[in-house]
């Protein structure tokens, strides 16, 4: 299931972010590598995401990041 969130936060030399989910829950991980439509650098803090909640080695991540 897809959820809905905006980009909270971006560490731009490092390649990855955090989402704030649109239902209140914990900011989301989510690596350059998650992004499915566009480029990391064409990210913007308050861009609306969805995407799907994955396991990674440190806890749960965003996958399969698509922007709109």
């Amino acid at each position: 299931m897809r959820e809905q969130g905006t980009i909270h936060r971006m560490v731009a030399d490092l390649g990855f972010g955090f989402i704030r989910p649109a239902m209140g829950q914990q900011d989301l991980f989510f690596h350059r590598t998650a992004l499915e439509d566009r480029s990391f650098e064409g990210l913007r803090i308050g861009d609306s995401v969805t995407y799907e909640v994955g396991t990674g080695a440190k806890g749960p991540r965003a996958a399969d990041v698509r922007v709109g």
